[in-house]
């Protein structure tokens, strides 16, 4: 692959990335499907490495959107804190554990079958969610650990690619009850210990491992520095966008578009394009 080639995917999964992961349609899913598709490869390692540092860059997005929440957490009482880092144990245990068979998954000549599965599940929990936030019948209160709990729990199942994250989350904290403000904010804030953590784990194995080196360092590098920059700068406004979403709970939108994704896999996966 030549350097503008790779730049040019790059560009394109990194604004992918960005705002996939904080629309509620699984970031993780768009990238193995775009990468299936694209044929994408900048060599020196797996492409794992890239995803996670594409999510570097959406991480970077937060932190800049929520830096006044994120100094927030280190005062007294530290409540907030302290469910994140709840929140964030579940997601953490499934990744150590069951990452590397979650992607082998996704590796096979099945992976749009189970992208179409996955994609259909995000697309009725989000219709659950407008339906539940909506009810005259909901009474909202401020979040507490009833909902942090859950929504960590979400966070876990996410892992699957096709399973949003963002989207999944919302929907545990909005079922359990709590006010769709702090929802938001607190899903943002969970993304950035899972994101960070992933990020470290994924540099060491890369660097440690025998392939080191292979490949063109220099497009790598390249691919690599435009990816985040991409991302960093989409994630941020799809958090924007996001957060008015939220606000007024419609992700019919977001759904239909998941129930046509789902069609669009199941028909790659029939006829076999990409296999």
């Amino acid at each position: 692959m030549g350097i503008w080639e790779a730049i040019w995917k790059s560009f394109v999964l990194g604004a992918v990335q960005g705002l996939t992961e904080f629309l509620p349609v699984s970031s993780s899913g768009h990238l193995v499907f775009l990468q299936k598709v694209m044929g994408y490869d900048l060599g020196g390692g797996s492409m794992t490495f890239i995803n996670v540092m594409l999510h570097f860059g959406t991480l970077l997005a937060v932190c800049v959107v929520f830096y006044k929440d994120i100094l927030g957490l280190f005062k007294k009482p530290f409540k907030t804190l302290l469910m994140l880092i709840v929140a964030t144990v579940p997601a953490g245990v499934v990744g150590l554990l069951f990452n590397d068979k979650i992607e082998g998954l996704f590796e096979g000549e099945r992976a749009f079958l189970l992208l179409a599965i996955f994609f259909s599940v995000t697309a009725i929990l989000l219709l659950l969610c407008e339906l539940i936030a909506k009810s005259p019948k909901r009474k909202e209160r401020d979040l507490g650990w009833k909902n942090a709990v859950p929504m960590g729990l979400m966070q876990a199942v996410a892992l699957i690619p096709g399973i949003s994250r963002s989207g999944s989350t919302i929907v545990a904290g909005t079922v359990s009850g709590a006010k769709t403000k702090d929802v938001a904010k607190f899903s943002f804030l969970m993304s950035i210990p899972v994101i960070l953590g992933s990020v470290l784990v994924e540099l060491y194995g890369f660097f440690k491992a025998p392939s080191f080196g292979e490949g063109n360092g220099l497009i790598l590098a390249l691919g690599v520095i435009v990816g985040v920059i991409s991302s960093a700068v989409f994630g941020f406004f799809a958090i924007k966008v996001m957060l008015k979403v939220i606000a007024k709970a419609n992700y019919k939108w977001f759904a239909l578009y998941l129930i046509l994704l789902t069609a669009t896999c199941i028909w790659v996966d029939v006829l076999g394009i990409f296999a």
